[in-house]
């Protein structure tokens, strides 16, 4: 998840991208504010009394540094096998592609921190090579150096698109002055969740808000919450014939799907979902038990799947899951239904607070709203891209184009 604590503080992204001639048109002023931030930095930093940094390309050996650094600042915090994997297993990934960067103040301590993840997708038959900027930090007295990490990031110049689906309502606004763009399509700025556990989800609402007699108030307020749902009729999403099942694997049968599924939609840009970029992306959450997969099968073959992952917050103790990615052979959204009505029994039998949606299409945000979900409105709206070419700007213009999911970017890694 990107986070920042740069001070860019300013109204809220509207969440819908002008046209993609007022876009063209804005580009320039982008860059003119792209470059005042970072021209200002060693102004900003000699301000404040502070020694000027020393920017590198990131390494393994960094990472206890960059470990503490998430951790200080209640980022997530990977194994060292696990943060390794998201280059070294990585289908796209290849020498010389940066793994990131960092900032170093004296005596070489790491001060700042942004990671860089390479991804491939698809559009008309080319295979384009995405840029993911992942888990941006920086010391408080360095915040003001810290726009020099995304410059590096955006000045990569192998890149074909940078996509970036986590962005924080701090970072939108730097992600902005590099000529970023929201997404022309989806909800990314709500999301619409059902309360699976009406009790835990009661008691993590009153420790978020302070209220003391955790334990007794959330026995009350979720009986409330319950009543209300039943009261208003929420349907939740109902089950059907459809012939599902869990896969705790990545079999053969995802590589047979992604071939014909890459052929359909191959006028839509879609993160390559190959059987190795799959077992690369969801490995260890399959591993935890963190992913759950579901399919929809006719005989052996796969002609949709879900995917759903954890998404817990321990330090509010809530226990969550979101819907990942969805994806069928033709193109029907008829068999979401389902498939959230398998998730959410899942949620239910194992103490699961909550089940969340965030993003989506047109199609399937219609399928999740005719089952009545709670909606929350969240800080800002979270997925950003810039392409480097043109031609590839003008084309991701096209809401038509666009088939976005919490698959993209770093949101599930």
């Amino acid at each position: 998840m990107i986070t920042t604590q740069l001070d860019l503080r300013g109204s809220k992204n509207s969440g819908e991208p002008s046209s993609v001639a007022n876009a063209g048109a804005g580009a320039s002023l982008g860059s003119l504010r792209a470059r005042s931030i970072v021209a200002s930095v060693a102004d900003r930093g000699k301000s404040n009394g502070i020694r000027a940094v020393r920017l590198r390309e990131a390494s393994c050996q960094d990472y206890v540094a960059i470990a503490t650094l998430q951790s200080k600042y209640n980022l997530q915090v990977k194994s060292f096998e696990e943060w390794k994997h998201l280059w070294c297993n990585n289908p796209a990934y290849s020498e010389p592609f940066a793994i990131g960067w960092v900032l170093e103040a004296d005596k070489q301590t790491i001060v700042g921190y942004l990671g860089n993840i390479p991804l491939f997708y698809e559009l008309d038959g080319r295979t384009l090579l995405a840029s993911v900027a992942h888990s941006w930090v920086a010391e408080s007295e360095y915040r003001s150096y810290s726009p020099l990490l995304l410059e590096q990031y955006f000045s990569q110049r192998n890149v074909d698109l940078f996509l970036n689906a986590t962005v924080g309502s701090l970072a939108s606004q730097a992600f902005a002055a590099f000529r970023s763009l929201p997404i022309p399509v989806g909800a990314w700025d709500r999301s619409a969740f059902w309360i699976t556990n009406y009790q835990g989800f009661s008691a993590n609402w009153l420790v978020m808000r302070k209220f003391p007699l955790v334990t007794s108030l959330s026995y009350v307020l979720g009986a409330g919450l319950l009543l209300k749902d039943k009261l208003s009729r929420k349907r939740v999403p109902s089950e059907c014939k459809a012939n599902l099942r869990q896969c705790t694997s990545i079999d053969s049968r995802f590589e047979e799907f992604w071939q014909v599924l890459r052929k359909r939609n191959s006028n839509v840009l879609m993160g390559i979902r190959s059987r190795q970029a799959l077992q690369w992306h969801f490995g260890y959450a399959l591993q935890q038990n963190n992913a759950w997969i579901v399919t929809a099968d006719k005989g052996p073959d796969i002609t949709g799947y879900a995917i759903f992952q954890r998404y817990d917050n321990p330090k509010l103790g809530l226990h969550r899951v979101r819907l990942v990615d969805f994806q069928t052979l033709d193109g029907n959204t008829a068999l979401l239904e389902p498939m959230l009505y398998w998730a959410l029994s899942k949620c239910r039998r194992e103490g699961i607070h909550m089940l969340e949606c965030i993003g989506l299409d047109a199609k399937k945000r219609e399928v999740i709203s005719r089952s009545s979900p709670h909606v929350r409105k969240l800080p800002c709206w979270l997925y950003y891209y810039k392409a480097r070419e043109p031609n590839l700007a003008k084309k991701l213009g096209d809401p038509n184009v666009w088939d976005p999911s919490q698959f993209d970017g770093d949101a599930s890694l």
